[in-house]
């Protein structure tokens, strides 16, 4: 799965479709799109501060930062869920583990377990074949021979 593919999947067909499956290359492409996707946020924050700054108030160039962004996260808040929980249903993980590890990292320095521990699973390699959460999404290996 390419990053156009990724992208449309995750935001237009499986938007929030907890059931399933995601392969690595689906969450990967997607992750990146999500930084990305950062960078002109930043921009335009940087444009609006220059544009705004002056005045009643004189708002920060880092609150109209936080304002995009925060504003971009909510947007992309529910395809992140599901891509995570579809991740986990790959390596044959229930979805409420992920749960578990999100409500866990509010505890203090608790995130510095969870965090690594969900980037892991994200990293490792689904279940061949299929599992008790669906079939084996299409992997990028099967058509590698491009690369080789």
């Amino acid at each position: 799965m390419g990053f156009t593919e990724a992208v449309r999947t995750v935001l237009k067909q499986k938007y929030a479709t907890f059931s399933g499956r995601a392969s690595r290359s689906e969450y990967w492409w997607f992750v990146l799109f999500y930084v990305l996707a950062l960078f002109p946020i930043a921009i335009l924050a940087g444009i609006l501060a220059i544009l705004f700054s002056g005045g009643l108030g004189a708002a920060s160039p880092a609150s109209f930062a936080v304002v995009a962004w925060l504003l971009f996260t909510l947007a992309i808040l529910l395809p992140l869920i599901s891509l995570q929980v579809r991740r986990f249903h790959d390596r044959n993980i229930s979805g409420w583990w992920y749960l578990a590890l999100v409500v866990l990292s509010f505890i203090p320095y608790v995130v510095l377990v969870t965090a690594p521990v969900t980037i892991v699973i994200s990293m490792l390699p689904g279940t061949e074949g299929s599992n008790k959460f669906g079939a084996d999404p299409p992997r990028p290996e099967r058509s590698a021979e491009v690369f080789a």
